[in-house]
């Protein structure tokens, strides 16, 4: 017996809600995801042995058997088995995660991510039986939820949760408008890898697999690779990926920038044909210190306190040569910003590898009010766009939204073509798609802000973003001139009591 989508959302979100009161909701991913994976492999191991009983009868052994089996599952490791138990059932829980963990030491390692199941004051016994009365209304082996029916529902789960925590959202997801804009860009091809070096839940690997899926292509031979350094959201990326029914992935754990995870034999960073990014905006504390020496820095060091280009040009140093591209989120700070910043991207277009900046609508994502951009790298460009940088302006198209804008499928696929063709794609001559040469890109001191070379109907909207970014760049300059001041004047002896440091 089948189940509808609307049905496994509806069921998969009464799993939640079990939760709410005692747990927080910006923690519902830490301990939702856990079951429902959990549930999954136990559901479909059960699936599976039944499938080896069928076939085989009373000549099935454990040998035979191991070949029906995607995943070990210890004995007593199953849902049905320990969800009976009646003491200390959360500690009983860690201890099954362990076991299967161990089990499966080259797959699961580290999956079920580390959530205190035995602290009650987390998630006090109650709330841990609502959950899994909740998931007992759902069976999850194959006879009854598809693999892309399992996707969808977890991706709904993912939206929910994000809904649910607000700001902290970014953290963990990406709308998935932009998502498909980014993957519809950079079209990955069968056979080839692509790289997020701040995965967050793996939306943008499960977005190239489906890419490929829905376009009738082979996507089993596309290799995806992630690095997160959020202990939880990279088991909720791996686990997303396993449902997805995508094998061939490596997701670690760590700081992209302070150690990056994926090197060749040499030591230098691994390169890959797609490499696509949301990374965190404007990260103060980053890793500068390392920098000077870093060969990824190909262009020069970012602030201290401003780890932007540091994702940029470690995106940059890890596309394959040839066939590289690289599409990535950015705050529109990046595009005009002085100092080092400038020196950095006047570097990136000296080497003529950036090849696109799109402007986005605002409001989009859940960690900023503020519009962002699209910078679109290539290590080949085409040869109607060298010495050019393709300018797209797309901060009019979107819906708005209670808490947040959204873009359509409509929108999406306006931008992609537009960025494809090089074309208007309202037929305006160029109000919101111009291919700018690189001699009047130095006219203007290398500042790639879109209002300097697209003057748009939607002026209004892209420049109350732009000052926004504007007036926080010089809020935080005037601060560290203030403290500077302030450290030199006690230094000399001067009495400070009749200064009013602020920072309002």
């Amino acid at each position: 017996m089948t189940i509808t989508k609307q049905e496994l959302e509806s069921r998969l979100w009464d799993a939640a809600n079990a939760l709410r009161g005692p747990v927080d909701p910006a923690d519902f991913k830490t301990y939702v995801f856990p079951m429902l994976f959990w549930k999954w492999i136990s559901d479909t191991w059960a699936h599976e042995h039944n499938a080896a009983l069928d076939e085989y009868g009373d000549d099935l052994d454990d040998e035979i058997e191991a070949d029906f089996h995607r995943f070990e599952m210890p004995e007593g490791t199953l849902w049905s088995v320990v969800t009976g138990k009646v003491k200390n059932l959360g500690a009983e829980i860690a201890r099954t995660f362990q076991r299967i963990e161990k089990a499966n030491p080259r797959s699961l390692a580290g999956v079920f991510g580390d959530a205190s199941w035995g602290n009650k004051e987390r998630i006090p016994e109650p709330a841990l039986l609502g959950l899994i009365k909740a998931f007992n209304q759902i069976r999850l082996d194959p006879s009854t939820v598809s693999h892309d029916l399992l996707g969808a529902g977890y991706e709904y789960l993912l939206k929910n949760f994000a809904d649910e925590s607000g700001k902290k959202a970014g953290e963990f997801f990406t709308p998935r408008e932009v998502v498909n804009l980014l993957v519809g860009i950079l079209q990955p091809e069968p056979g080839e890898s692509v790289y997020d070096p701040t995965c967050g839940s793996g939306g943008m690997l499960v977005a190239t697999i489906n890419q490929l899926r829905e376009a009738g292509m082979d996507h089993r031979t596309l290799r995806v690779y992630g690095q997160e350094i959020n202990l939880t959201t990279a088991s909720i990326a791996r686990m997303n990926l396993f449902l997805h029914e995508i094998e061939d992935f490596d997701i670690k754990r760590g700081d992209t920038l302070r150690a990056p995870a994926f090197k060749d034999s040499t030591g230098t960073v691994r390169q890959f044909d797609a490499v696509i990014a949301n990374p965190p905006f404007s990260l103060s504390n980053w890793g500068a210190e390392r920098w000077s020496s870093d060969p990824r820095a190909i262009c020069g060091v970012p602030p201290a306190k401003n780890g932007d280009l540091a994702f940029v040009q470690h995106m940059v140093s890890s596309m394959n040569p040839g066939t590289g591209r690289v599409g990535v989120v950015m705050p529109h700070g990046v595009l005009f910003r002085g100092g080092a910043e400038a020196k950095i991207r006047q570097g990136l277009v000296d080497k003529d590898l950036l090849e696109a900046v799109i402007g986005l609508p605002p409001n989009l994502f859940y960690s900023t009010a503020i519009p962002a951009c699209l910078l679109i790298f290539r290590d080949q460009k085409p040869a109607d766009r060298k010495d050019h940088i393709l300018f797209i302006d797309g901060s009019a198209r979107f819906d708005k939204g209670k808490n947040q804008n959204v873009m359509s499928e409509g929108d999406v696929e306006v931008l992609v073509e537009a960025y494809r063709t090089g074309e208007d794609p309202d037929g305006e001559g160029g109000a919101h798609v111009r291919l700018v040469p690189f001699d009047e890109i130095e006219e203007n001191g290398f500042d790639l802000n879109i209002g300097r070379y697209i003057k748009v109907a939607a002026v209004e909207t892209a420049d109350l973003g732009t000052a926004l970014v504007a007036y926080a760049d010089a809020r935080q300059h005037r601060i560290d001139a203030e403290n500077a001041m302030f450290e030199r004047l006690a230094a000399a002896g001067v009495d400070l009591s009749m200064f009013e440091a602020s920072d309002e």
